[in-house]
């Protein structure tokens, strides 16, 4: 039997972790592919003071193109945009990035981090679910012929809102981050306004009514959805059903090899909770290469023998 799949194992996310995973991987022959972005990695602005091997305060971002360069000495590759969809398929997954690129793969590695949630308004958490939403694909049903406002930056921003139009009347865009020429152009082409005027409070008693701009104007909304940097796990783990923490909400349980409830899907590093930490997630990046890899080849084991 055989299976067309683009590659053996996938990583969402270029941090600590999924390059150690990916380094694991690669010295293993897997044909490895590192998806996401740098500069959304927690390490990329920080200074590390207590790591082995270091006895001095060495610059993150250093660490992760070292690590990077490794990489691809092992043969992996690099795909440097947001996964904004993951698909299950009969035997794999397909991603499908902000660029609408479709990949397939045999196994998964989640090293995207956590979200960490910026408040955007000052009154914001009072209208959550009253009209503030954080996820377009979760909520964007509820506002079949309605106006709503997207404000945010990066894929996630862009994804919302034309995930948006398909089902509200009229889609509002705000950039908290300047975007590209071609970002515009996508929203542009689908008919959604992109706004000059910055937002900046609420309107409203109990649900949102509208926001007001920095210049005393005001516009009448029926939602608000708050789209910041890339997809959180929550909003693209939820479809292929990864457990997440009991308590929070906010993290994926995975056992002592990493893998989570899902076969052929293993998290590590600050996905997985506490301690956040560079030398946790290096060791669960390790533990993680290692078991997808010792999947993919009983996968492909089974498959050779059907």
């Amino acid at each position: 039997m055989t299976f067309n799949y683009d590659y053996e194992i996938a990583i969402i996310g270029i941090g600590p972790a999924g390059i150690q995973a990916g380094l694991h991987a690669g010295r293993r022959k897997h044909k490895v592919v590192l998806l996401g972005k740098l500069e959304e990695s927690a390490l990329w602005s920080a200074h590390i003071e207590n790591y082995f091997g270091f006895s001095e305060k060495v610059d993150g971002k250093v660490l992760l193109e070292e690590g990077l360069k490794a990489v691809k000495k092992f043969g992996g590759e690099l795909i440097l945009e947001d996964v904004i969809s993951i698909e299950p398929l009969e035997l794999g997954f397909k991603l499908i990035t902000e660029k609408e690129r479709e990949i397939t793969a045999l196994s998964l590695i989640l090293a995207m981090g956590v979200k960490r949630k910026k408040r955007v308004f000052q009154q914001e958490e009072k209208f959550v679910g009253k009209g503030v939403s954080y996820c377009a694909d979760c909520d964007a049903w509820f506002y079949r012929g309605k106006k709503v406002l997207v404000i945010g930056d990066g894929s996630a921003a862009i994804h919302g809102a034309k995930t948006l139009k398909k089902f509200a009347d009229k889609v509002y865009f705000y950039g908290l981050k300047p975007i590209s020429e071609e970002s515009l152009s996508e929203l542009r082409v689908v008919n959604i306004e992109v706004l000059e005027k910055k937002p900046v409070e609420i309107m409203g008693d109990n649900e949102v009514k509208g926001v007001m701009f920095d210049d005393g104007t005001q516009l009448e909304l029926d939602g608000i959805f708050i789209e910041i940097g890339a997809k959180g796990p929550i909003e693209l783990l939820a479809p292929i059903g990864i457990e997440l923490d009991p308590e929070t909400f906010s993290y994926v349980k995975v056992d002592r090899k990493m893998q989570t409830n899902v076969q052929g899907v293993f998290a590590c590093g600050d996905l997985t909770g506490p301690p956040l930490q560079l030398a946790k997630a290096v060791g669960e990046g390790c533990v993680a290469g290692l078991s997808a890899s010792d999947y993919v080849k009983q996968v492909l084991k089974n498959l050779k023998e059907v």
